[in-house]
């Protein structure tokens, strides 16, 4: 598990810089005590990352749920009872993890997933411009079109330049040259620019440049502009943060009903994020969900009974800490160990932390989800890709999340409707061994996206040093999805000492490089 931790540690940190300013604006959106979110960020980082099965998946509260839980806390009648439907949330979860309910993560179409991680880009991208510039009256983590302050994410951005904070926005732009400049030269100068990441220089700029400017009224950086971390007094009010759910409310109908709601919806998201940072995942690993449902119920479990806010795992905490290079599933622990720590130890310091030098940071990560040549790639991929995706974009931009997901599932479901019919017979496996493990995998006219469950599950069965004979002789529509999964099969194949054989109508290929190559030159496939 340490293998990697000259890898997992500097991600670790630069995953702590991002998740801190989410899990109080969540928890602040939210109408929650500001604690409750810091509880679920550590949470999820140290016993949702233990148990998972993914290796660079990272949990904590969700900006998805903040709508659900503002309405549950005044419906329910106070955050106690709220926390009893957290608890019972977990258990929910549990069950759908053991009833194996995780395999609905493999029927979320591949353009649909890079619409949401492109989406999300973009929305990290527009919700941080008035933070860089100083104007922070909209909190972290609301990523909503309709704000919690009454705007929508672009008249926020039109009030932002009449609030141009001076102090704010010059250390912003400090930092954001250093990101780039850490980025595009240091990186590739020395080994030090990759163990002392970036974004921890920024931030110790950040509180540097607060410390010698305050009191001085042009370039300082007033309190408003800074992180708010609770500090307690003495111990006894550092406790006195943690609140505990009223079990004496568990016969109420309205507690089970949002106990349902959140589980769903949790279970959603995190089956989302699951399939999108496997696909941002450099090795290619696959994150076993029924699991993940399993290690996420706990997670909730836990942060309920303590007074956290509910967690799901997060798209914008896990593809920072695979931009910063995380290998295992340490690098998301370490960074709940530094939540834990800094808000014990170092409250004070944390509050010196200026948010636009953070928004800075989010927005080199929104950026590196959103970079412009994918929407060129998707639209080189023809429109049966494209139109889903950029449904799910715009979606996202202009509603939430969970809205462009939906509508992208949508445009994706009719699109394939039109242009294939369902085969029941998309896949034939045969062992034609006798001993000397050889395979053979006969795919149909007609596969789609709705057959990646079943061959993922036939692939990852195949034992090392086998021989595999891939005939698509007859197949004429082979799924962008499919081709992917193949993609990423050629590379495992490789390390597990699989031979591969494409047999096709032009003949036959011995371990193709590139499957995404052959199908696109194949109008027959496509």
């Amino acid at each position: 598990m340490f293998k990697y931790i000259k890898n997992d540690l500097p991600a670790s940190i630069v995953v702590f810089f991002v998740a801190l300013p989410l899990c109080l604006g969540i928890a602040l959106a939210s109408g929650a005590p500001l604690f409750s979110g810091v509880i679920a960020g550590i949470i999820g980082g140290i016993v949702v990352g233990a148990l998972s099965g993914s290796q660079i998946g990272v949990s904590g509260p969700a900006a998805g749920l903040a709508a659900i839980v503002l309405t549950a806390i005044g419906a329910l009648g106070g955050f106690e009872n709220f926390l009893l439907a957290v608890v019972l949330a977990g258990f929910i979860q549990i069950v759908l993890g053991f009833l194996k309910a995780g395999v609905i993560g493999y029927y979320f179409p591949s353009s649909v997933i890079k619409g949401m991680l492109t989406g999300i880009g973009i929305i990290i991208i527009l919700k941080q411009i008035p933070h860089f510039f100083g104007y922070d009256m909209d909190p972290e983590g609301d990523f909503a079109f309709m704000q919690v302050d009454g705007e929508n994410t672009f008249s926020e951005i039109f009030k932002t330049f009449k609030y141009v904070s001076l102090g704010p926005t010059l250390i912003a732009a400090i930092g954001l040259a250093i990101l780039v400049l850490w980025d595009k030269v240091l990186l590739k100068k020395a080994k030090i620019f990759r163990l002392v990441q970036g974004p921890l220089v920024a931030v110790v700029i950040g509180i540097i440049y607060v410390l010698m400017t305050t009191g001085k009224e042009a370039f300082g950086i007033s309190s408003e502009h800074l992180v708010s971390v609770p500090i307690p007094s003495d111990i006894s009010s550092f406790l006195g943060q943690f609140r505990f759910p009223n079990f004496g409310a568990i016969m109420s109908a309205d507690i089970w009903i949002t106990a349902f709601t959140i589980a769903l919806v949790a279970s959603l998201e995190t089956l989302l994020c699951v399939e999108a940072t496997d696909k941002l995942d450099p090795e290619k690993r696959v994150t076993p969900t029924n699991r993940e449902l399993i290690a996420q119920g706990s997670g909730n479990i836990i942060s309920g009974l303590i007074g956290g806010l509910p967690i799901t795992q997060v798209i914008v905490r896990s593809s920072a800490n695979i931009q910063s290079g995380g290998k295992t599933k340490m690098a998301a622990i370490i960074h709940g160990i530094f939540l834990l720590i800094s808000v014990v130890l170092i409250p004070k310091l944390l509050n010196l932390i200026p948010l636009s030098v953070l928004a800075s940071i989010l927005l080199v990560v929104g950026y590196k989800l959103a970079k412009p040549a994918l929407f060129k790639t998707m639209y080189q991929l023809g429109w049966k890709q494209f139109v889903p995706f950029i449904v799910t974009v715009l979606g996202i931009v202009f509603t939430d999340l969970l809205i462009g997901i939906s509508l992208g599932m949508v445009v994706g479901v009719v699109v394939i409707l039109i242009k294939s019919y369902q085969n029941s017979h998309f896949l034939h496996m045969e062992d034609v061994s006798n001993g000397d493990k050889k395979f053979k995998i006969t795919l149909a006219e007609e596969v789609t996206f709705f057959n990646k469950g079943a061959i993922l599950k036939e692939l990852d069965q195949l034992p090392e040093n086998a021989y595999l004979d891939l005939d698509v002789r007859k197949t004429r529509y082979l799924d962008n999805d499919i081709i992917e999964i193949l993609e990423d099969f050629s590379e495992k194949a490789r390390n597990r000492n699989i031979s591969i054989k494409l047999i096709s109508e032009k003949g036959i290929i011995d371990n193709p490089d590139s499957y995404i190559k052959f199908f696109n030159l194949n109008p027959k496939s496509n």
